[in-house]
């Protein structure tokens, strides 16, 4: 397949859904075994922290019991075992607060990810992925656990952390029409901010509230080459249906691989095209290229700016694929939830944070066709505007 020479001009400089733009700005559920991120303090909201002190007690002691089992268990690489164990009184703290969860279930969950991750992130039964990735439901040939379903994995582990009762869905109206053309074989890409490791279930949970819950299941992300590569992060997207692509910046990181990288970034930009042009794909994207980070002056977190060229590249692909392609701004709150580092120091090993937290999410309008050749930035300073401001519309909502 032969690309028009704009897009092979974009593709080198992508950094698209999970991947990072900046050193401050880590992928999707990344455990990087060469950075040490500090753990931050939630943002500037009302919602009060469950101190360990405060953790029941059945909780503590189930805690305690996981946390030993882990270590004497043999299978944790010493980098690893500080890092995990952060993580695990985290979950429980979160958990603790969750009116569905007990303390055995909680450790069920957490033990049943560390076994995927370690199992599937490393070592001889690392689980490969294609530059398209479908996501394992049960039953497929190239399922390793068989009928298990990585998705509803996902789902279960992270959604206990949301207090689903004061979270927030914004535009109905525009949901609506989205997942209906959707469904009459139109395309559609939601161009999203970024704020957790946790949005791909965030938008399962809340899209789910709002009665998507199949439609949630069928969405496609763009991702980043970390949440294909990282030991915990892939049991999480096994589950997820998924077109994986490498940033400019990991593509240089590693000359000796840049043909092999660049290469796989085409046959991915073929299998885009053509699901494009088969019709009916809901395309998620964070046009930011990375997280939303904290203001460390202010204590608010700023949506990151959107991307052109990554915009441009989508609406580019859209019309090549003779389908019509229609893109809407999603505002996500969810920063909270697994609130991401604000300091990257040299060290080993990356502190994850879980909160109990309500988390948002807000679809605005289609974004009208505007700008043209000579004025493209104007679709996308449109869609950035609206994003933000739902954002700031779910934000006051969430903390009233």
């Amino acid at each position: 397949m032969r690309f028009h020479p704009i897009l092979v001009s974009l593709l080198p400089s992508l950094s698209i859904g999970f991947v990072s733009k900046s050193p401050y700005q880590q992928s999707f559920g990344a455990v990087t075994t060469s950075l040490y991120e500090s753990a931050p303090a939630p943002a500037k909201t009302e919602f009060e922290i469950l101190p360990i002190d405060k953790l029941p007690d059945d909780y503590n002691e189930m805690r305690k019991k996981t946390l030993a089992g882990l270590h004497l268990s043999g299978q944790l690489p010493t980098h690893m075992e500080e890092p995990l164990s952060h993580f695990l009184t985290e979950y429980f703290v979160a958990c603790s607060q969750s009116p569905t969860m007990t303390a055995e279930s909680t450790a069920a969950q957490f033990m049943t990810a560390i076994k995927l991750g370690m199992k599937y992130g490393m070592g001889h039964d690392k689980f490969m992925f294609e530059s398209e990735h479908v996501a394992l439901r049960g039953g497929e040939e190239n399922n390793p656990e068989g009928d298990f379903d990585f998705y509803e994995f996902g789902c279960d582990f992270f959604k206990p952390a949301m207090d689903m009762g004061k979270s927030v869905v914004l535009g109905d109206d525009n949901l609506k029409e989205a997942f209906e053309r959707a469904n009459n074989g139109e395309n559609v890409v939601f161009l999203a901010n970024h704020q957790s490791e946790a949005d791909p279930q965030v938008v399962s949970a809340l899209l789910e509230k709002s009665g998507y819950g199949e439609e949630a299941a069928k969405i496609i992300y763009v991702a980043g080459h970390k949440v294909t590569t990282d030991p915990l992060a892939i049991p999480f997207s096994m589950g997820r249906n998924l077109l994986c692509i490498h940033s400019k910046r990991h593509i240089m990181a590693e000359p000796e691989l840049k043909s092999k990288k660049t290469e796989q970034n085409l046959k991915t930009m073929a299998a885009m095209t053509n699901r494009l042009k088969q019709g009916g794909a809901v395309l998620w994207v964070a046009p930011s290229g990375g997280r939303d980070r904290r203001d460390l002056d202010t204590m608010k977190v700023p949506v990151a700016p959107f991307d052109q060229k990554t915009i441009d590249l989508f609406r580019l692909l859209g019309n090549k694929s003779k389908k019509p392609t229609h893109f809407y701004p999603m505002a996500l709150v969810s920063y909270d939830l697994c609130p991401p580092p604000d300091v990257i120091e040299s060290s080993v090993g990356e502190k994850r944070n879980v909160r109990y937290v309500p988390v948002g999410m807000a679809l605005s309008e289609e974004v009208p066709n505007i700008g043209g050749v000579e004025s493209r930035h104007l679709f996308t300073e449109h869609a950035e505007a609206e994003c933000i401001r739902d954002y700031e519309k779910l934000l006051e909502i969430i903390e009233s």
